[in-house]
């Protein structure tokens, strides 16, 4: 197939890596892109936020499967251009896609479907965001409404810090305040044609900047899979993967595809694991960055087969997807003054020679190539991915990758699946 990804991540490179793994003969094309992903694919000139130059570039080069990666061009309509146009796309349209575009909106549909979620208050003011955190308590639990690029959520024992975020986002919109919800947090994947769910494997990420989950939200500094403990609570993996299908991934798809708004493309349930039970924390309408960065490196059914099931509803007469034994570490290296500040323009060097310890890739997430070497242009740089026949190993694996690399005032988590490997 000939297949257009769409984003400049660590997510849609290893979404690349994956089809490319196929060795099936796919030609793989992506915009805007990023130094790693152009060493796999096939950089293209069109901006992923314009519908009509997305489905016009898509026609006029017999695209066969437009893969939509980041949640912006979701938002901006690009997959709803695309199937006006009969072209077959991963991704929701606008309207689904508002289950991660808009808190509230996922809040009422996951109430509608009976999905098991924390109690919110949808507040407009700084009285009425002051007025919940009352209500609720420490720790205060704050997210803007709308997307904030995986920065929008503050969870902090300090009031004034709740409400002084809190207002950073009432000038542009509502915010949730939420109760806390208290327990481990898991994060799975269900890939949907609008009817049928297949859920992924579970993986773990970590938010929060700094080792033992001290410092700021960041979008993600690592992740893990599988999860081996999911199975004292639950006897065992696939009955954690079984009890949250039919009780939230299935409930919120049917209730979508009841408003005429169905949702084809990737689900991702964001969960905690509280004492009264599995809770949603969030919902998003695309893979999960830097969780796929640890999933898909174990999946052995063909991705492509997957997300065309799910782009042109076939998705039930296929079969379950499959996973490799192996386990998988993720571990993001970030640039000085991230997530606040990052600097920017630095030279990265040492990637070879990562890529040169046994089991471990690297998926780009913020790079270029210019005739001076690669250099970082944001702030998640770039995630080194171990695998192994065990979590000591790949973390072994993974943290000499690291080691090898270099780039100036670069900070990294050293405690990702820490847990596991014990």
């Amino acid at each position: 197939m000939r297949i257009l990804v769409l984003g400049s991540g660590a997510r849609e490179h290893a979404i690349v890596l994956a089809l490319r793994s196929e060795d099936a003969g796919h030609e793989l094309l992506a915009a805007p892109g990023n130094a790693g992903i152009a060493r796999d694919a096939t950089i293209v000139d069109v901006d992923m936020l314009d519908p009509t130059a997305v489905a016009g570039f898509a026609i006029d080069n017999a695209v066969d499967l437009v893969v939509v990666g980041p949640e912006a061009p979701l938002i901006a309509g690009v997959a709803d251009e695309l199937r006006e146009r009969g072209i077959p796309v991963f991704g929701p349209g606008r309207a689904a896609a508002q289950l991660e575009g808009s808190k509230s909106f996922a809040k009422r549909i996951m109430a509608a479907a009976g999905v098991p979620t924390g109690r919110a208050v949808h507040a407009r003011t700084a009285d009425e965001v002051a007025s919940a955190l009352d209500e609720f308590g420490a720790p205060y639990v704050v997210k803007a409404d709308g997307l904030a690029a995986g920065k929008g959520v503050i969870v902090t024992e300090d009031r004034e810090a709740a409400l002084a975020h809190a207002s950073s986002y009432l000038p542009t919109g509502p915010v949730l305040v939420e109760e806390f919800l208290s327990g481990p947090e898991v994060s799975l994947f269900f890939v949907s044609d609008g009817d049928t769910v297949r859920a992924l494997t579970p993986a773990q990420d970590f938010k929060r900047a700094l080792d033992g989950d001290e410092g700021p939200n960041t979008g993600g500094m690592g992740a893990y899979s599988p999860l081996p403990w999911l199975a004292e609570r639950f006897g065992s993996e696939a009955e954690f993967v079984a009890h949250v299908t039919e009780t939230i991934a299935l409930p919120v798809i049917r209730r979508l595809d009841e408003e005429g708004t169905p949702f084809i493309g990737l689900l991702y349930a964001g969960l905690i694991l509280t004492d009264a039970g599995v809770r949603v924390i969030e919902f998003n309408a695309r893979f999960g960055d830097p969780e796929t960065q640890a999933v898909l490196p174990r999946l052995q059914t063909p991705l492509s087969l997957l997300l065309l099931a799910a782009a042109t509803g076939t998705l039930e007469d296929g079969p379950e997807p499959e996973f490799s034994d192996d386990v998988a570490v993720t571990v993001v290296l970030a640039s000085e003054g991230y997530p606040h500040s990052p600097a920017t323009g630095r030279a990265l060097t040492g990637v070879d020679d990562a890529e040169a310890v046994e089991g471990v890739h690297v998926a780009h997430a913020a790079t270029a190539r210019s005739m001076d070497g690669l250099s970082a242009t944001g702030g998640r740089v770039l995630n080194v991915v171990a695998t192994a026949a065990d979590f000591r190993t790949a973390r072994a694996r993974a943290y000499e990758a690291m080691g090898r690399i270099r780039l100036q005032g670069a900070h990294y988590r050293t405690d990702i699946a820490a847990r596991v490997a014990d």
